[in-house]
C-alpha cells in the first residue's frame, strides 16, 4: 500500500511537470509586458500608416493612422513601448515626433502628460 502511494505521488508530480512544460512555464509568472501577451514588434508594425507622420512634424496625419492611434492611446505604456521598439527605429520613427500624433489627430481622450521615456505625450 505504501509503495502504491509513493508511485501515485511520483506519477502525479511527473504529470504536473509535463503539463507545466507544455504550457511554456519559464519562470516569468504572469508578467507579459506593457502590451500584455502581444508581441511589441508585431504591434509596432500596425503603426505603419503613421510612419511618415512620425518622421516629419508638419506632415499631415492620415485618417487610417488616427484610427490606429486611437486604439493604441488607450494603453499609453504599450504605445511608448511601440514607439521605442526596434521596428519603429528601423522605420525611422522619431519618438519625439511620434508622441505628437495623438494631438495632431485631435484624439480627445489621449493621455496628455504621460511620460514616454524622455518625451511627454501631448
Amino acid at each position: 500500500m505504501e509503495t502504491l502511494v509513493k508511485y501515485m505521488c511520483v506519477l502525479s508530480f511527473l504529470v504536473s511537470m509535463t503539463i507545466a512544460g507544455l504550457n511554456g512555464v519559464e519562470g516569468t509568472g504572469y508578467y507579459y509586458g506593457p502590451c500584455g501577451k502581444h508581441d511589441i514588434e508585431k504591434e509596432a508594425e500596425k503603426l505603419e500608416p503613421c510612419a511618415y507622420a512620425a518622421q516629419h512634424r508638419r506632415a499631415p496625419v492620415s485618417e487610417h493612422c488616427c484610427t490606429v492611434m486611437e486604439k493604441k492611446v488607450k494603453n499609453p505604456a504599450c504605445l511608448c513601448a511601440l514607439l521605442f521598439s526596434q521596428t519603429a527605429y528601423n522605420a525611422g520613427v522619431g519618438p519625439e515626433i511620434a508622441v505628437t500624433i495623438p494631438k495632431r489627430c485631435d484624439i480627445a481622450d489621449r493621455p496628455v502628460g504621460y511620460k514616454c521615456g524622455a518625451f511627454t505625450l501631448l
